[in-house]
């Protein structure tokens, strides 16, 4: 099964009696990222600023003020409704002097992200693994063009008296091309370790 993620940042901006509600999202890696998003676009003059994400398992969110279970929750509901992955939502309320209800919040910090998430870009999430290589200089050449036929990413490259040390990120669907036409183009002597597999 496929999962998603956005393409880019994506907004959306409601007004329910008179409070105005801004749903910022963007794609993320990693809850830190989601943190530093959360700082970044916060409004301290706003009444509240809540948020959701979700990266793989992990997952948290924020009422922010709000009563429980009326803001936070609601944003993240709406990630997992669509199912969607590697993605935090922002939701900004400014108040406009009329109080909503228990209900009413929950449909307007859950709407709101909703439509901000349904309205957005998506792409699809695709596993990567990232891997160590080694193998004689003279093999270089021939693992660069490999890494470039198989859309990898080079992250670190040393040259030294035993020959080439690389390491590389690769969707994880290519790994076992990869994997197979090294060993062929080294006759069996390249050594190739996996470091991690991570969402892209």
């Amino acid at each position: 099964m496929s999962r998603l993620t956005l393409a880019g940042p994506a907004r959306h901006l409601i007004e329910i009696k008179k409070s105005r509600f801004l749903a910022q999202a963007v794609p993320i890696d990693d809850p830190a990222s989601a943190l530093a998003f959360l700082r970044e676009i916060s409004d301290p003059d706003a009444t509240h600023n809540c948020w959701a994400y979700r990266v793989g398992q992990a997952y948290r969110f924020s009422d922010d003020g709000e009563p429980g279970g009326t803001a936070g929750r609601p944003i993240l509901s709406a990630i997992e409704g669509q199912g969607l992955d590697g993605v935090v939502v922002v939701v900004t309320r400014w108040y406009g002097g009329i109080n909503l209800g228990a209900g009413g919040l929950v449909r307007a910090y859950g709407g709101v992200a909703a439509e901000c998430l349904r309205t957005a870009a998506k792409r699809e999430l695709i596993d990567s693994v990232t891997l160590a290589l080694r193998c004689e200089s003279r093999f270089a050449d021939g693992v660069h063009a490999l890494l470039q036929a198989c859309k990898g990413e080079k992250l670190l490259e040393t040259f030294d008296s035993d020959g080439l040390s690389l390491q590389f990120r690769l969707p994880a669907p290519n790994f076992e091309e990869f994997s197979n036409r090294v060993r062929d183009l080294s006759r069996g002597s390249a050594q190739l370790h996996r470091l991690e597999t991570r969402l892209e």
